[in-house]
């Protein structure tokens, strides 16, 4: 075992790039190549990678230090290492690392000979004349399929000399490809996606009268030539990326992704989004500059699956953002196939649905009621009435009766997620399904009500439903719902929560089963009962003595009108 030290490899003439992010922490194990800390200048973003396999023993900078080449960053003890020789490989396998994604564009922007055509073309065109120049990618090393991350221009727009064009990324670093001119974009050669190599064609652009007083540059020689626009005080840092935001023209080519200004971010979090499908557009940036850190992806997944349907965060996720889409499949070459559209009815509940589900972490809490008197009851007193008595008026009663003593089931989570809203009144919803999908009716009142006149509500709101006559008031203002699926069998299930409320029962077939009395087996009327609830509002205790609680009056039906 021996220590390595870890140095920040061949940056250009930079002697101050700050430190962004750091990537491990001492005690961290890691591979060769892993990150080590994030760098950014003004036209890149880079990783400065492990040249040894180890564990960290020691991180020497932190966010915020500006470094340049040959600084220290990290001590590593070696699991493998040979001789004392590491320290002069670790800085040959840093330059290496810089000539692979680290060169930021400026000097390569020097050293390329096109590059340099382009300049001598800027000076031709001094005279005023026009002239389409190409502009390439410049050297990025020993990659040959970078891909385009972003496009930051559109055909038309205007540029400056220096000004991003597109955004590659490869496994080490961010970059933009500067255009070399000032002028108007002809034409793009490229788009979001595809893999580009040194000398790839970018675009074509246009040069105008103002690409000749930018070789002031050329004060000293060839290489001092890309070096003023960079290596000048962070002011001039600030205006030369004040042109980024004029490629917006670009952004309707991609507007369900990116926001009007690129999202910063180091290589190993953009991976990180990736990994989680999470679009960096969306994401606010903590960092020093705005830069997203790997806590802002891990906050705004959790915000989003937090804020309710009026949050913030519901139209993200209801227009599908982070989240893969549906693959496109044709079908018909497995065979002969039809295709109905959805009713209206059905279109609306399932995005309700679905919005629910995304948003509400849910949980289900399943218990049996013993209904055997419940039942008997029932059957007793369903022909004395006008109104047919089913087990739902009961099981609506008795919720609203089991609401009253855990008021929190009838709540809801306001928007910023910090308050529950205490619902006073007793509207219970339930579940009806019509030939055209499924609707939830609303019984108001229903403390103020007796069982025979809820049966009369029910069967009439159901046949409204039936009949598409429900109208926007007779499905509002539910403070918890019912799902009964007892009439067509099952033994469980787990309902999907009717948000904004906080919870809804699942009511499947009852069964007559063989119950231990302490001597012998009985047969017993058993009713299962689901009850799923946001977990965000309810927790795991409160929902058991719900559900236990709502059992017992089932069994004891006397109990309700105590």
């Amino acid at each position: 075992m021996s220590t390595i030290t870890v140095k920040v490899p061949d940056i250009g003439d930079f002697d101050a790039v700050e430190i962004i992010e750091v990537l491990v922490a001492e005690g961290d194990t890691v591979a060769v190549e892993d990150g080590l800390v994030s760098l950014e200048s003004d036209k890149a973003t880079m990783d400065v990678p492990s040249t040894a396999a180890g564990k960290i023993t020691k991180l020497l900078v932190k966010v915020g230090d500006k470094v340049a080449q040959g600084d220290a960053v990290a001590e590593i003890e070696a699991e493998d290492a040979g001789d004392d020789a590491p320290d002069e490989p670790a800085e040959d396998s840093a330059s290496a690392e810089a000539d692979d994604a680290t060169k930021t564009t400026d000097e390569q922007a020097a050293a390329d000979e096109p590059e340099a055509t382009a300049e001598e073309a800027a000076d031709d065109d001094a005279d005023g004349e026009p002239e389409e120049i190409q502009v390439t990618v410049p050297d990025i090393g020993d990659f040959d399929a970078v891909e385009i991350i972003e496009v930051l221009v559109a055909e038309g727009d205007s540029v400056e000399v220096e000004q991003g064009l597109v955004t590659l990324e490869s496994d080490k670093a961010t970059m933009d490809v500067p255009s070399t001119v000032a002028g108007t974009v002809v034409s793009l050669a490229v788009k979001t996606g595809d893999s580009v190599a040194q000398g790839d064609l970018v675009a074509t652009v246009r040069t105008t009268g103002k690409t000749a007083p930018k070789p002031e540059k050329p004060a000293g020689d060839d290489k001092p030539a890309a070096k003023p626009a960079e290596s000048k005080p962070p002011e001039k840092t600030e205006s030369s990326a004040k042109p980024a935001p004029k490629p917006e023209p670009a952004k309707p080519a991609d507007d369900t992704t990116r926001s009007k200004v690129p999202a910063h971010a180091s290589p190993a979090v953009r991976k990180f989004a990736r990994e989680l499908g999470v679009s960096l557009a969306g994401v606010h940036g903590s960092g020093p500059k705005g830069r997203i850190l790997k806590e802002d992806v891990q906050q705004h997944v959790k915000q989003v699956m937090q804020q309710g349907p009026s949050g913030g965060g519901a139209s993200t996720v209801a227009a599908g953002s982070g989240l893969p889409a549906q693959p496109a499949v044709d079908f018909s070459k497995f065979g002969e196939i039809e295709t109905i559209e959805l009713a209206r009815i059905r279109k609306l509940s399932s995005k309700h649905l679905h919005k629910s589900w995304l948003l509400i972490p849910h949980v289900t809490q399943f218990n049996d009621a013993d209904v055997t008197d419940l039942e008997a009851f029932r059957q007793a007193e369903k022909d004395k009435h006008a109104a047919k008595l089913t087990m739902l008026p009961f099981l609506i009663k008795a919720v609203c009766h089991a609401i009253d003593k855990h008021p929190e089931f009838a709540s809801s989570l306001t928007p910023d997620g910090e308050s529950l809203v205490m619902k006073k009144y007793r509207h219970i919803g339930f579940a009806a399904d019509t030939p055209n999908g499924l609707v939830v009716p609303v019984v108001k009142d229903v403390d103020r009500k007796g069982i025979v006149q809820i049966a009369a509500e029910t069967a009439e709101l159901a046949k409204k439903a039936r009949d598409g006559k429900l109208g926007p008031g007779d499905m509002q203002g539910a403070v918890f719902s019912i799902s009964s699926l007892g009439g067509i069998g099952g033994t469980a299930f787990t309902p999907i929560v009717n948000s904004p409320e906080v919870a809804i029962l699942g009511v499947s077939r009852n069964e007559v089963k063989p119950v231990w009395n302490g001597s012998e087996f009985v047969p017993r009327t058993i009713l299962p009962l689901s009850l799923s609830y946001d977990h965000r509002v309810i927790d795991g205790a409160a929902a058991a003595r719900f559900v236990v609680y709502l059992s017992d009056l089932l069994s004891d039906y006397r109990r309700v009108v105590l």
